[in-house]
């Protein structure tokens, strides 16, 4: 008779759930990956992926140690932030400003290599993926988590995870009140050739009413990230009137720019559940949390939450123990917690109107500046 429990089902086949199946199969769980459809990484070299992550020195680490981090010919480094305030302020660092061995704050990664890199590694290392048939119901015991599939397929586990995104089939299936809290805002992606080299320097620019950030990818690439309220003033613009815009915003730099990817466009939403476990289920990634993309900390949470859940679980008589799920949300609470009150906090702070505060506000950013302490704690956040 086949065996059809699992020790843990994931669903959701993007970044974080992917990476959580992996390190989990190569720890010797048995591990279940449902995704709709398997990606398509064909035409993989094909063009530059205008969707890149920041990932922190710890999440390489993480990724490093499954075998999914991808070939450093597509990855950029970021050696320094430069950030600048709407009013002048301004603070720079770099990752020996925090100490320690580390010889980068982020390495900005396009999605698609960064995905290939982890599901080439899931089946050589025991994680059976589930395509086709999307989840249609799901309960719980006290004694395991069941799935039913849309083809009729049941599957149990000791564990159910849901890494299914920010509009979480999962997290709805268990009722789970959210907060959702939208920016009014969009945050447009774009890929550019620049004239001049970006030097490693990631820069970012607080104008008043939006954040603008150009992220160095590899070779002489940046990547641009606008959080901005009104997305179509640059989503309509043709791809040489872009270019130029958004050189200009960060005042030519890096001189002229060269679309190389069509912009694109995602709303801007804090996501707060009550709650990221339940009986025989937990949350990760942005299913358990979203943040402002002004730190490009998001993804970074989520590796985060895949690594400690797999190091829970590695060991683990029963993996879906109510006191180790509680354990778990209680140790990522807290960073996750700062993490979106310090994105929040900052996205107020340079958007507020109130009368001596954009004086206030770049004064304390070229003060931090001027304060080692400060500053180190900026770039040791920056590395965590």
């Amino acid at each position: 008779m086949r065996n059809d429990k699992y020790h843990v089902i994931v669903v959701g086949g993007g970044l974080v759930g992917a990476s959580l199946a992996l390190a989990l199969g190569r720890a010797g769980r048995r591990v279940a990956l449902l995704e709709a459809r398997e990606p398509d990484f064909a035409e993989l070299e094909q063009g530059w992926d205008a969707r890149v992550y920041a990932v922190s020195p710890a999440n390489r680490r993480f990724l490093d140690g499954i075998g999914a981090w991808p070939d450093m010919g597509r990855v950029g480094t970021i050696a320094t932030m430069d950030v600048r305030g709407d009013a002048g302020g301004r603070i720079a660092f770099s990752a020996s400003d925090a100490g320690g061995d580390a010889d980068a704050l982020a390495w900005i990664v396009e999605n698609r290599w960064l995905l290939a890199a982890i599901w080439r590694r899931l089946r050589d290392d025991g994680v059976e993926v589930l395509t086709g048939a999307p989840a249609a119901a799901m309960s719980t015991t006290p004694g395991e988590a069941r799935l039913t599939l849309a083809d009729g397929r049941e599957l149990r586990a000791e564990l159910l995870v849901g890494a299914d995104g920010a509009n979480s089939w999962v997290r709805g299936q268990l009722g789970l009140q959210a907060s959702v809290k939208p920016y009014g805002q969009s945050g447009v992606v774009a890929n550019f050739i620049c004239e001049r080299p970006h030097g490693d320097i990631a820069r970012q620019w607080f104008t008043g009413d939006s954040v603008l950030a150009w992220l160095p990818m590899a070779g002489n690439r940046i990547s641009m990230v606008w959080s901005t309220s009104d997305p179509q003033a640059l989503l309509q613009l043709p791809p040489q009137a872009l270019a130029a815009r958004v050189a200009e915003a960060g005042g030519r730099q890096l001189g002229a720019f060269e679309t190389i990817t069509p912009a694109a466009a995602f709303p801007l939403r804090l996501i707060q559940p009550e709650a990221v476990v339940a009986e025989r289920v937990a949350l990760v990634g942005d299913a358990a949390h979203t943040v402002h993309p002004l730190a490009g900390q998001g993804v970074n949470l989520g590796f985060q939450d895949a690594a400690q859940l797999a190091a829970l679980l590695t060991d683990a008589p029963d993996c879906g123990d109510w006191m180790l799920l509680r354990r778990h949300q209680r140790q990522r609470r807290e960073a996750v917690a700062a993490m979106q009150m310090g994105c929040d906090g900052l996205y107020r702070l340079f958007h507020a109107k109130l009368p001596g505060l954009p004086w206030l506000r770049n004064t304390g950013l070229s003060l931090t500046n001027c304060l080692a302490p400060l500053k180190r704690q900026f770039a040791r956040q920056a590395i965590g």
